[in-house]
């Protein structure tokens, strides 16, 4: 075990469409209605697998024109569906790199709404590669973006600690050999490590 793999959203960083749209659409109901029927997870998703917004929202506002303005927005005003980071977690990654441990990522995510993010985020600068769905035209739990890990990272079975916040995912990483973590906090994932004798496993000590 010498290197950790992350998934990104909800395990580094909080993902919401709500976080956008509640700016926009101030009567509860109506906002409800517009995630569960319009811009939903299940539509965003086509982003992960390589598809550009310009097409998804063109379809989107055919079959929605009443909402064609709020659908239009979600492309130039993606980055506020991140809240943040997930408690912990981008302080712990830091701690890894420190000790020495090799940090990688594969994450479901538009290679569009990605060149828009990372910029924002450079604990990404700490890592060692990072595999885009929406590059790849891959996305987990597909078998197939593991064994590019596997090929792009040079990490054999055993040698990685892949954490994401989704069973399918850690399913298809331990079928590809690596150790799999359901993640849950940034708490339970420090245990983990200590578990595994990586590195920069023990609590950080108390502010006085």
């Amino acid at each position: 075990m010498r290197a950790v793999v992350f998934d990104v959203g909800q395990v580094l960083y909080r993902w919401d469409i709500r976080a956008l749209y509640e700016k926009l659409i101030p009567d509860r109901a109506m906002l409800d209605r517009f995630l569960a029927e319009v811009v939903t997870r299940e539509w965003h998703f086509q982003h992960d697998r390589g598809r550009p917004f310009a097409e998804t929202s063109a379809e989107l506002i055919r079959r929605h024109p009443e909402s064609a303005e709020l659908i239009r927005l979600y492309g130039p005003r993606w980055l506020e569906t991140i809240p943040g980071p997930v408690p912990g977690m981008l302080e712990l990654a830091g701690a890894l790199a420190d000790a020495g441990v090799p940090l990688y990522a594969i994450t479901n995510f538009s290679a569009e709404f990605w060149a828009m993010f990372r910029p924002t985020a450079p604990i990404f600068d700490r890592f060692a590669g990072v595999i885009v769905s929406g590059e790849e035209r891959l996305v987990k739990p597909d078998p197939a973006i593991f064994a590019l890990a596997r090929q792009r990272f040079g990490l054999g079975a055993g040698e990685a600690l892949f954490v994401d916040d989704t069973p399918a995912n850690v399913a298809a990483a331990e079928a590809a050999g690596w150790h799999g973590h359901l993640f849950t906090s940034a708490e339970a994932f420090r245990a983990v490590l200590r578990e595994l004798g990586l590195p920069a496993a023990a609590a950080p000590a108390a502010t006085p």
